[in-house]
């Protein structure tokens, strides 16, 4: 069992197993169990794997791969989907856990589903906002149904700068211009 104090490294974290089909992240150095996730959720992350599957080789897509990022501890993350480069998805051949590590390439893009709550608003919002930008992920979707909107977040000079879509905006991704999508899609693909 693991109790609130205690703290992993890295390498336990990557051997941890608690004998359970629980799910966690690992958030400088406290693993945090992952609720499972919402249907709209789930119908989103799918809904987006669809469009992305026309502008990328589906090889390059993955959800639930893990990304390790810095902070005060070891800290790594769960993104709903992620979209991979070419030097990335070569770094991850062949290996027996899907984790991108701090010496591997940043993914191209990683997506979270806001979850309602509080706390997740701030993990997503907030903290996950930080990580990935030092972890030098370009390009950082937030799509969140309560709100009615996603907003794309671009990697600029170190910090990311952010646009907001609601309703029938066009998504503008700067590492994807070729998408044709709207917020409306986005969000209804799960209603």
């Amino acid at each position: 069992m693991v109790t609130a104090t205690q703290r992993f490294t890295l390498a336990e974290y990557l051997t941890y197993d608690d004998g359970t089909d629980r799910r966690y992240e690992l958030v400088n150095g406290e693993l945090v169990e992952m609720p499972s996730e919402s249907d709209l959720n789930n119908a989103i992350a799918m809904y987006l794997i669809g469009v992305f599957i026309q502008v990328v080789p589906v090889q390059r897509l993955r959800r639930g791969t893990e990304v390790a990022v810095s902070g005060s501890r070891a800290t790594v993350r769960v993104p709903d989907l992620l979209v991979l480069s070419e030097e990335l998805e070569a770094a991850l051949a062949g290996a027996n856990r899907s984790i991108v590590m701090m010496d591997m390439p940043p993914p191209l893009l990683a997506i979270e589903i806001v979850s309602p709550g509080k706390e997740n608003e701030d993990r997503d919002y907030r903290y996950k906002r930080s990580e990935y930008g030092a972890r030098g992920i370009a390009e950082y979707w937030l799509v969140d149904p309560d709100q009615a909107q996603v907003t794309v977040l671009r990697l600029v000079d170190g910090l990311y700068e952010a646009a907001v879509f609601r309703g029938g905006d066009r998504l503008i991704s700067p590492m994807f211009p070729m998408l044709k999508l709207t917020t409306t899609q986005v969000l209804q693909a799960g209603r």
